[in-house]
């Protein structure tokens, strides 16, 4: 009863006029920043952050909902009509969505997908609204050595199952671990990194790496690969579903949810997982096999809404926790930390308004996407055929306005250029950005939650697992590790047994 009495206070915040609009806004803008193919919501996310410092931060939290969901639909809708992801989330939905559209069922794809997100973003939000307090409660008692023990899982799981390799998943880490050591150290004052520069005695800001490994490092690896003809959008018409199609759609939009909400709130990387799962569930519970690859409805419907889903499980432990599993979370984090918030446990009691208002804003926003997008799908496919010169070059001059105004030294120009270099080379070598972000984000609080521990234990390693909790979780990371060896040895024993019977 309490997180609902909370959650009334939040309607009462997010339904404000000047909210609403804040929540409109970040609805459009994201969707139309999603269906520009290689610009996700957390590239929109990175480019907007600079500008909204001038807001307060409820409203810049409910814009940056607005946008989170816009730009998840956003990337459905190119994935389906141009066969070319938004967004990573995305990219099931284009496996029969699009064969859908070129038979000229574009409409009801389209509409599947909206309902689907839809359908997940609400049942998703009614879950964080049940869990995340619960949540909260619990996470008081986390100590130090729990702490780093939860970040160590972050830092394992992400670059587990993004990229090509644990290799270069662990490398892209490792960048960003070093770009959060510049700067003075926390505890002895020591500047390390700085190479005597008294500007980046302070680090460098958070919102200029992500800016520079998404959205410049984005826009030179196009450059690099630029072909100057656009993509031609497949008309659209009037998204409608009818009875049939809804028969066919309306078990797939709730179970979606029961898969991405589970891989949303944990460090497994997002909503590529889950959308994958829930492709495969729905493929294997089909009536209609044979149209599977060809353009089966609920191949759109279930992935959509596990991917909306996931992104209200990501929120759970980013505002519980501080620990983002998303691109988009971690930019969010540091939207957090600019404002002087650090999300984690205490949160809910020190920033009542400011949680309850986001999470109430999600339901008014998945109103709002709902409402505005059903019509609007026609508009967004003409946004597709925008030259790609002009379209990064103009989110080229976005970044470098935003990098500049977070503190007004041209050396910020500098390194938003150096770090994205650093981001095209990520993508040119198959590096993933987003275990770079989180390095960054969460490097420094796990270097001092590690002395902490170590700290309370006067230096003894086993201080960082001396609490029942800590233990599980570096069980969980024991796993995660040793999963590939152990999927070998159990394949190894299963033929060996095969030949042994046959």
């Amino acid at each position: 009863m309490n997180a609902f009495s909370s959650l009334m206070d939040g309607f009462g915040t997010a339904l404000t006029p000047m909210n609403l609009l804040w929540a409109a806004v970040g609805v459009l803008l994201g969707t139309a920043i999603g269906v520009l193919p290689g610009i996700g919501p957390a590239m929109a996310v990175a480019l907007l952050l600079p500008v909204t410092y001038g807001l307060e931060p409820t409203g810049a939290f409910i814009m940056f909902a607005g946008i989170y969901y816009g730009a998840m639909f956003g990337g459905s809708t190119t994935s389906i009509l141009l066969n070319t992801p938004g967004e990573s989330a995305a990219v099931v939905a284009a496996m029969e969505g699009n064969p859908m559209a070129k038979s000229g069922r574009g409409a009801q794809a389209l509409a599947a997908a909206a309902i689907g997100h839809f359908a997940g973003g609400m049942i998703g939000t009614v879950l964080l609204v049940a869990l995340a307090p619960k949540v909260a409660d619990l996470a008081v008692d986390i100590g130090a050595p729990d702490y780093f023990a939860l970040m160590v899982l972050a830092f394992i799981a992400v670059t587990s199952v993004l990229g090509s390799s644990r290799i270069r998943g662990l490398a892209s880490l490792l960048i960003g671990l070093t770009l959060g050591l510049v700067g003075l150290d926390q505890m002895t004052g020591q500047q390390r990194l700085t190479f005597g520069s008294l500007q980046l005695a302070d680090g460098i800001d958070v919102v200029i790496v992500a800016v520079g490994l998404f959205a410049i490092g984005e826009a030179l690896w196009v450059a690099a690969h630029l072909r100057r003809t656009s993509g031609r959008a497949i008309p659209v018409g009037r998204p409608w579903l009818g009875r049939q199609d809804v028969r066919r759609t309306w078990k797939s939009w709730l179970r979606g949810p029961l898969i991405g909400f589970p891989f949303g709130a944990i460090p497994a990387g997002g909503a590529e997982i889950p959308t994958f799962l829930s492709y495969v569930t729905e493929k294997r519970l089909s009536k209609h096999k044979d149209e599977w690859g060809k353009g089966a409805i609920e191949g759109v419907a279930g992935p959509e809404s596990a991917s909306s889903a996931s992104a209200a499980g990501t929120l759970v432990s980013m505002l519980t926790l501080g620990l983002p599993t998303t691109a988009v979370a971690a930019v969010m984090l540091a939207a957090f930390q600019q404002y002087g918030i650090q999300p984690g446990p205490l949160l809910f009691e020190r920033e009542s308004e400011l949680v309850w208002g986001l999470i109430a804003s999600l339901f008014v926003g998945m109103v709002l996407l709902l409402a505005l997008n059903l019509p609007l799908a026609p508009v967004w496919a003409k946004l597709l055929r925008i030259p790609r010169p002009y379209l990064y070059a103009g989110i080229l001059f976005f970044a470098a306005v935003g990098a500049y105004a977070v503190g007004g030294e041209a050396l910020d120009l500098v390194v938003l250029l150096i770090i994205g270099l650093i981001g095209f080379g990520m993508r040119r070598y198959g590096l993933p950005v987003l275990p770079a972000v989180i390095g960054v984000i969460l490097g420094p609080g796990a270097e001092q939650q590690l002395r902490r521990a170590l700290q309370i234990s006067d230096g003894s390693v086993s201080g960082l697992v001396d609490t029942p909790f800590s233990v599980s979780v570096y069980a969980v990371v024991a796993l995660i590790v040793l999963w590939p060896l152990l999927r070998k040895l159990v394949r190894g024993l299963l033929k060996s047994r095969r030949n042994v019977t046959g």
